[in-house]
């Protein structure tokens, strides 16, 4: 096979059909490297046709799942809701696999040996599971952390370890010269398993506490002795776990409020036309069965025939380590291949690994064959778009374009996917997420966090470009929250002029400022178009929308209609991006987002407190307080059972409302200051209510205050302001012991007496009045430095003398 990088076809255009008209979206083809126009295989120019690579399902979906399947979830619904097309969307589940069976089959061996063994799981730890997992910190070292020595043991770990890998513990590179990467990540997972382990085998701790700590030990350890005697035809040992991902999968995906695939395939029931696709890739003579049962595609002969392969990444196709990953740690490593880079379409299965029939060997699909196969199955010889995460570019879809257009070409050339779609990876501190290096945070554990929410994470990657890296910064979370925040308070605003507008009904006279967010809002659509043409640029559209929310933020006096028609189309727009879970597109008046409406468990009690906080906050700024109307008005303004107090939600509502009802009639009684009524009513706002996850927003009389949830943009400003105040507090006490100490240093310097403030071992004669004469050594002081002691005298006499009279008065 050629060594060097060939150059590749010219991607071939697809023709737009005469009397059709198509938006001018340009998209980011991975195949040509440079945005072409979108041209659907649909001859009417109406549907489009799309197959993405959906996830290995052996372990709970990570953030950067989240930014492959949210970013294009992104995109699909632009192409749909927003030019229209319609689109026919396929993923697929890789229920089997290297990563599965190993995961699938050391679980299930784990499971068997936790129940061989006598004792509860709140019990001791049996001497069989200690004896056990030593052996299996002895199998670990060996395998993963070479350096050390074989006479390594839990007693001397701690010391041999930070021995030998100092530089890692240390956060450097093993070699000298180079700086810290992926391998040096890798053996700190390493490293933190055996001491885990070590830490579980030393402490005095119950059984089920053992397991946890030692699971990554045993797991390896009891496979390497028992693996091999899984029963092959028994599937369910590792399709428990796969159902148990799968499910997890989707429900981690509707609560990012990522669309559910119109069709969803898995590789397990798609076995048969696996075979049945491998049999006539052989019989175009690309492909080749190997002794052991194996069948590998053959790349030199694929390219001698015309055809080209690594066309997504050519510049890679010769890389080991890529091609190494890509065929999986079972593969047969003794197995004879025509070429070190043909990769596998069938794997024949080792003893231990699950199988089906074929007409080679009892074994299971390659990785790559299993998306040509079910992409081919749904959508047939032309796909639209094909997307996946930018890992996958090469070699799994440079592999399955390979052994796609050798099922489908009758000639020398066959275009099998038109558009290729890659998103960027997310990573932490420069490194993309992992599960081997375990820095992943599951997409779980982060919405479970206060800085995410489906929303947040979207907005998110919506101000980024989809084809780019996303860092996660502090920077990234400020503006998230920012973008966020501004259209909180715009819909606040417009959802109030809703609730309060009567439709058909003119609020007033258009005017100047009318004319300007009009124009405002035009500029924006124009914009925000311009933006999603050129390849779904939406960090475009997020600035033109942002934009027009400035614009509205400064206008004064815009009519409603105004007002409403600028927010539904933000409405719609937000709707589009999949920013609101309950949005509806085809709802043309809506307003707004879910999420800004208090809970209803609350609204019986909040919207009248605060009209009564209103109102006494506007007689205790009038000057003149009427403490009858005051007290007439807390116990008439706010319901004593509303309607909706029907549950247990509602009672802390109830208690605040209450309690402040009651400290009005009180402060009435005493004809208290308008301070204390308005300190009353900031702590309402500030304390009660706040503490409650409700902020109440005051605005200029007459117009009432605005009543809304607590965001993270009212969090992130009230703790800056928290942190202002108490830096000032802080300085503040910082001067305030400077003086102190200033003043009790000068306090303590007055008392000693002008006339015994020499008397030192410095000086050995003095005056009448204690000035130094001579010094140590009976040496006439100098007259220069006898007229400098003379001066501080005079003023050690000066302060002296005033102590003493503050003193004895």
């Amino acid at each position: 096979m050629a060594s060097t990088v060939r150059e590749q076809p010219p991607w071939i255009p697809p023709q737009v059909r005469p009397n059709v008209q198509l938006p001018p979206l340009k998209i980011y083809n991975s195949l040509t490297r440079r945005k072409d126009d979108f041209v659907p295989i649909d001859p009417a120019g109406k549907a489009a046709t799309w197959y993405t690579c959906g996830p290995t399902v052996y372990d709970d979906a990570h953030m950067g799942h989240a930014r492959n399947y949210m970013s294009t979830d992104i995109l699909r619904r632009i192409l749909k809701d927003y030019f229209g097309f319609q689109v026919k969307y396929v993923m697929n589940i890789t229920d089997i696999d290297d990563k599965i069976i190993l995961r699938g089959r050391q679980h299930y061996l784990l499971e068997q040996f936790k129940q061989e063994q006598d004792g509860s799981l709140d019990g001791p730890v049996p001497e069989t599971v200690i004896t056990t997992t030593k052996a299996a910190v002895a199998h670990y070292i060996k395998k993963n952390l070479p350096l050390l020595s074989e006479t390594t043991t839990p007693e001397n770990y701690a010391t041999e370890s930070e021995k030998t890998y100092k530089k890692i513990y240390e956060g450097k590179a093993l070699e000298e010269g180079t700086l810290p990467g992926d391998k040096e990540a890798k053996l700190k997972v390493h490293l933190k398993t055996v001491s885990l382990a070590v830490e579980a085998l030393q402490s005095h701790t119950k059984l089920s506490e053992f397991y946890i700590k030692t699971e990554d030990i045993l797991l390896p350890y009891l496979d390497s002795l028992y693996g091999s005697s899984i029963d092959s035809n028994d599937h369910s040992i590792f399709t428990r776990l796969t159902e148990k991902f799968e499910k997890r999968f989707f429900e981690d995906m509707e609560a990012v409020n990522v669309l559910y695939p119109d069709v969803l395939t898995r590789v397990t029931e798609y076995v048969p036309q696996v075979v049945a696709f491998i049999e006539k890739v052989i019989a175009s003579g690309f492909a080749y069965a190997t002794p052991d049962g194996s069948v590998y595609f053959d790349i030199d002969a694929f390219e001698k025939a015309g055809h080209d392969y690594a066309r997504l990444e050519p510049w890679n196709r010769n890389d080991k380590g890529l091609l190494a990953d890509a065929e999986g740690s079972l593969s047969n490593k003794t197995t004879t291949k025509r070429n070190e880079s043909d990769f596998a379409l069938w794997k024949a299965s080792k003893p231990g690994e699950p199988s089906w029939p074929s007409p080679w060997a009892p074994g299971r699909p390659g990785w790559h064959i299993e998306c040509s196969v079910m992409a081919s199955d749904v959508l047939g010889k032309a796909i639209d778009i094909h997307s996946g995460g930018a890992d996958l570019r090469f070699p799994h879809h440079d592999n399955e374009l390979a052994q796609s257009e050798a099922y489908w070409s009758e000639g020398p050339r066959v275009q099998w996917v038109n558009y290729f779609i890659h998103t960027g990876h997310l990573s932490i501190q420069g490194m993309k997420m992992s599960k081997s290096l375990k820095n992943f945070t599951t997409i779980r554990a982060a919405l479970s966090q206060p800085q995410w929410s489906a929303r947040a994470l979207r907005v998110c990657f919506l101000l980024g470009a989809w084809e780019s890296g996303v860092e996660v910064t502090e920077d990234l979370l400020k503006g998230t929250t920012a973008w966020e925040g501004k259209l909180n308070n715009f819909f606040l605003k417009s959802k109030e002029i809703a609730n309060n507008h009567t439709a058909g009904s003119v609020s007033g006279t258009k005017g100047e400022q009318d004319t300007q967010l009009l124009a405002a809002l035009e500029k924006a659509k124009s914009d925000l178009h311009a933006g999603l043409c050129d390849s779904f640029n939406t960090p475009v559209a997020m600035r033109a929308i942002s934009d027009l929310v400035s614009e509205f933020n400064v206008s004064k006096g815009v009519s409603d209609e105004t007002v409403l028609e600028t927010a539904r189309w933000i409405t719609r727009m937000v709707t589009i991006f999949g920013l609101d879970a309950k949005g509806d597109l085809n709802d043309a008046n809506r307003v707004g987002w879910s999420g800004l409406d208090l809970p209803a468990s609350a609204q019986a009690y909040v919207y009248p407190v605060s009209r009564l906080r209103d109102q006494i906050r506007q007689m205790a700024r009038s000057g003149t307080v009427d403490y009858t109307a005051i007290s007439q008005l807390a116990d008439t303004s706010v319901p004593t059972s509303p309607p909706t107090s029907t549950d247990s939600a509602s009672n802390p509502y109830e208690k605040v409302t209450e309690r402040f009802r009651s400290d009005v009639k009180g402060l009435s009684t005493e004809k208290a200051a308008a301070k204390d009524l308005l300190d009353l009513c900031d702590q309402l706002r500030d304390t009660h209510l706040w503490n409650l996850g409700i902020y109440i927003e005051d605005r200029d009389a007459p117009i009432p205050a605005l009543v809304r949830p607590v965001d993270r943009s009212l969090q992130e400003a009230r703790a800056e302001k928290d942190m202002a105040a108490s830096a000032k507090l802080e300085a503040k006490q910082k001067r305030e012991a400077e003086e102190a100490e200033k003043r009790r240093l000068l306090n303590e310097k007055a008392k000693i007496s002008h006339l015994e403030m020499f008397k030192t071992p410095e000086y050995s004669a003095w005056d009448e009045n204690g000035v130094p004469t001579k010094d140590k050594d009976g040496e006439e002081v100098a007259k220069n430095k006898r007229k400098k002691l003379v001066k501080e005298w005079e003023r050690q006499k000066k302060i002296h003398e005033e102590w003493l009279k503050s003193n004895s008065a």
